[in-house]
């Protein structure tokens, strides 16, 4: 049987490593998480929200997209 010894260095040694690795994997993998998420769903832009006013069969001034800009901004 192998007996070790075991210090403070190597108990701070066995929680600071995985640890900092657990953190690390997690930073990469919730930033590829979202860069997908973006890809999939971009946020809003004026050209979009002036496609929707067109399919509802309204001509879109640009004070309205304006106004519906400002105010998704508001609640975000």
């Amino acid at each position: 049987m192998f007996l070790v010894e075991v210090t403070p260095g190597s108990i701070a040694g066995m929680i600071l490593v995985p640890l900092i690795a657990g953190l690390l994997i997690g930073f990469f993998v919730s930033r590829f998480v979202f860069k997908r998420s973006l890809k999939k769903n971009p946020p809003m832009n004026e050209k979009m929200v002036r496609a929707m006013m067109s399919q509802m069969g309204r001509t879109p001034s640009e004070k309205q997209v304006r106004a519906v800009m400002r105010s998704m901004e508001e609640n975000k």
